[in-house]
C-alpha cells in the first residue's frame, strides 16, 4: 500500500516515485502551465497524480521538490494550495534540496551544476537561502551555459593579446561555425537559451584533455566560483558539513568536480563534497517517508526524571 509519494518537478521533466515501487516521468510542460502560480501548479499536479496513481494518493504523505520555488514563502504557498486536494502530510522544497536526502544526508547544501547552477541550504530557522542561479546571461557559474560563456571570453581575450588559436579556440570556432573572433562573439551572443549555448560545454573539457591551458583555467575558475557560492551560504547561516552536487555537468565531468574540491580545500571551507549518484526524486520520496512517520511524543516529566 502506498503511504508516501515523492515528486521532482524540474525545469524540463517531472519525475514521480511512490514507495510501492511505481514511478513515472514526463515533460513538465505537459502539465505545468506557468511558473510562480502555486494554485495552478497544485491543481495540475493533483490531477496528474490522481490520473496516474488513483484517488487514494490524496491521503498519502507527499513531498515535492519544485523548480522555481526559490523562497520559503513560495514553498509554503504551494503547500497551502496542495492541502486543498491532499489530506496527508505535505512538504514543498526547492528541487535542488532533493539531492542531500537522495544521498541519505540531512541538512546539506544542494549544488546544482547542469544547464544552469544554483546553491541552496536552510538556516537554523528553516529559511531557504540561495546563492547564484541568476540565469545564463548574468550568472549560473560553472554551468554548461556559464562554461561556454567564460570559455568564449577567454578565447576572445587571447585574440586581443595577439596569441595564436589553441585547442579551446579551435573547438569553439568549429562548433559555432565561426572564422574569427568577431564571428565567434556574434554567434555565442546570438544564442537564445541556456540550452542552445550550453550544449557546447563538452568542448571545454575536450580542449582541456588536449592540453589547452585556457580550457584548464576556465574549469579551475568555474570550480572557484562554485566554491564561492558554498562559502556565501555558510556565511549566511547554513550550518552543515556536507555539500551534495548534482546535474549533468558536475556528475559527468570529473575535471570540474576536482576543481571544486580543490577550491573548497583552498578556501578552508568545513564541508565535504559528495557527487549525486541517485535520482533526485529519491530524495523527495525519502522526505515524504519521513513526514509520514508519526512523531514520538515526549514522555511525561515524571518518566523523564525517574
Amino acid at each position: 500500500m502506498t503511504v508516501a509519494i515523492g515528486v521532482d518537478v524540474g525545469g524540463t521533466r517531472t519525475r514521480v516515485m511512490a514507495d510501492d515501487g511505481e514511478s513515472f516521468d514526463l515533460p513538465s510542460s505537459q502539465w505545468r502551465t506557468s511558473l510562480d502560480d502555486p494554485r495552478a501548479d497544485a491543481d495540475a499536479l493533483s490531477r496528474l497524480l490522481v490520473s496516474r496513481l488513483g484517488d487514494l494518493v490524496s491521503t498519502v504523505s507527499l513531498a515535492v521538490g519544485a523548480h522555481g520555488y526559490d523562497t520559503t514563502r513560495q514553498c509554503r504557498e504551494l503547500e497551502a494550495a496542495l492541502s486543498a486536494s491532499f489530506s496527508g502530510p505535505i512538504l514543498v522544497v526547492n528541487d535542488s534540496e532533493l539531492m542531500a536526502p537522495a544521498m541519505d544526508r540531512d541538512g546539506g547544501i544542494g549544488l546544482v551544476v547542469g544547464t544552469g547552477s544554483i546553491a541552496t541550504g536552510r538556516d537554523e530557522d528553516g529559511e531557504l537561502l540561495t546563492a547564484g542561479g541568476w540565469g545564463w546571461a548574468l550568472g549560473d557559474e560553472g554551468s554548461a551555459a556559464g562554461l561556454v560563456r567564460e570559455a568564449t571570453r577567454a578565447v576572445l581575450a587571447h585574440f586581443d593579446e595577439g596569441e595564436s588559436v589553441d585547442a579551446l579556440g579551435r573547438r569553439l570556432l568549429d562548433r559555432f561555425h565561426a572564422r574569427d573572433g568577431v564571428e565567434l562573439a556574434f554567434a555565442v551572443s546570438a544564442a537564445t537559451s541556456a540550452e542552445e549555448r550550453g550544449k557546447h560545454a563538452r568542448e571545454v573539457f575536450l580542449a582541456a584533455d588536449e592540453g589547452s591551458l585556457l580550457a584548464l583555467s576556465v574549469i579551475e575558475q568555474a570550480g572557484a566560483r562554485l566554491a564561492d557560492l558554498i562559502a556565501l551560504l555558510l556565511r549566511r547561516g547554513v550550518h552543515t558539513d556536507t555539500v551534495v552536487a548534482g546535474g549533468a555537468v558536475i556528475e559527468n565531468q570529473p575535471r570540474l568536480s576536482a576543481a571544486l574540491t580543490s577550491a573548497i580545500v583552498d578556501r578552508g571551507l568545513p564541508v565535504t563534497l559528495q557527487i549525486l549518484t541517485r535520482a533526485p526524486v529519491t530524495g523527495a520520496l525519502n522526505l515524504a517517508r519521513r513526514a509520514s512517520r508519526p512523531s514520538t511524543p515526549n514522555p511525561p516529566e515524571q518518566e523523564r526524571t525517574a
